[in-house]
């Protein structure tokens, strides 16, 4: 015989599968497209970029902390979209070739939006007077974008900036 909870628990499971499909079906009633669907999804890139734009109004208003708390939630929101698309990517692969190429383009551009998060909180830092706060910041986009990219040189530049590196990264720009 089975035990109360169990009994309980299999019940609730089978309620939330039978109501999962139910929940869709008002996205889908309204007869938005895939990706008009996916744009107004908390878990999206779209919702990091706009926290990003709110911490950018809250800094440009004088409210660092506000300013701090935008960019941490983008920050998170990014780091777990990431996992999320390279978890799918890996689930597809070899099964059909354009899921894994959209997960892949997907978290490309999320560790574009994760630089330009730890960028922008980084200078949150520095007007904070907390430098040394900005560093791990810093030194995680110099990582994850490589120091040839933009967001890569304006990281390190940045690293120089406060005294943390100080050879100055001139590749690709002419010798002085």
């Amino acid at each position: 015989m089975r035990s109360p909870n169990r009994l309980f628990t299999a019940a609730l499971l089978a309620a939330i599968a039978l109501a999962t499909p139910a929940l869709a079906l008002p996205l889908r009633a309204q007869g938005g497209s895939p990706a008009e669907v996916a744009a107004t999804n908390p878990l999206s890139l779209a919702t990091v970029r706009s926290l990003l734009a709110r911490g950018d109004a809250a800094a440009a208003a004088g409210r660092l902390d506000e300013a701090r708390g935008f960019y941490d939630q983008a920050r998170d929101l990014t780091r777990r979209l990431l996992g999320f698309y390279r978890d799918l990517s890996g689930s597809f692969r070899g099964l059909d070739a354009r899921i894994p190429r959209e997960m892949d383009q997907n978290g490309r551009e999320a560790l574009t939006l994760l630089a330009q998060a730890n960028l922008r909180l980084a200078a949150v830092f520095r007007r904070q007077n907390q430098p040394e706060v900005a560093v791990p910041l810093l030194v995680e986009v110099v990582k994850v974008m490589t120091p040839t990219s933009e967001e890569g040189r304006r990281a390190y530049q940045t690293l120089v900036e406060i005294g943390f590196a100080t050879i100055p990264y001139t590749a690709g720009q002419p010798a002085r």
